[in-house]
């Protein structure tokens, strides 16, 4: 099997990951979803690091190991232990939530398909799983109400750009790394205390009530 087959191959396991994560109403099971997608991330980035021979990826693989797979997910349950809400509210119909994902992987396609980079090529479908992974996260901010969701979109939106960078600029250097991800993990970390805050406040993470609250 090579490189680019193992490349393509665990970037569709990223999808799959990812519509666990938007799909999972319970947001322990949410996060854990989200480790579980990171891991593949790593993997992904090791495989680039071997096939593309660019080193800066090992530093990205071990980075990425550290915050988003262990960091990310602890921050996103302390919270929910701090809050004791185990399950998103109101949420949209699995099938119309389905739908609309499987529309934003074709779009991100048909995307892809105008480039004829010679280094992209043999990894446009891994590409192309990069930009849908953004659109999905978006979609779960846009779609969901719960405010630990819709950080999990933001994460998957982070993961999905990541992939992007490392595919595209695989030998940028490791300080680029670590400032994309120093800058994710200090946003994280934030809209995590500001969700708890929230909820001593105010009882609920639902959105829609909290939008009320402008007046």
């Amino acid at each position: 099997m090579s490189g680019t087959s193992i490349v393509n191959a665990l970037a569709v396991l990223l999808i799959l990951t990812s519509m666990l994560v938007v799909e999972t109403r319970k947001l322990r099971t949410a996060a854990y979803m989200y480790s579980l997608q990171s891991l593949v991330l790593v993997a992904i980035f090791l495989s680039l690091a071997v096939f593309m021979e660019a080193e800066p990826l090992y530093i990205w693989s071990l980075t990425a190991l550290v915050t988003k797979t262990f960091l990310v997910p602890y921050l996103i349950i302390r919270t929910l232990k701090k809050v004791g809400i185990q399950e998103e509210g109101r949420a949209p119909e699995t099938s119309s939530s389905v739908f609309l994902a499987v529309c934003l992987v074709a779009l991100s396609f048909a995307v892809v398909e105008p480039f004829h980079m010679q280094a992209l090529l043999k990894l446009k479908v891994a590409l192309a799983v990069s930009i849908a992974h953004f659109l999905l996260g978006l979609l779960c901010i846009l779609a969901r109400k719960n405010a630990l969701k819709q950080i999990l979109g933001y994460c998957l939106m982070e993961n999905g750009s990541h992939l992007t960078l490392a595919i595209m600029a695989y030998n940028a250097p490791e300080t680029v790394e670590i400032g994309i991800l120093t800058d994710a993990i200090f946003a994280v970390l934030i809209m995590t205390i500001i969700a708890r805050r929230l909820f001593q406040d105010f009882g609920t993470l639902d959105t829609d009530k909290l939008t009320l609250l402008k007046g």
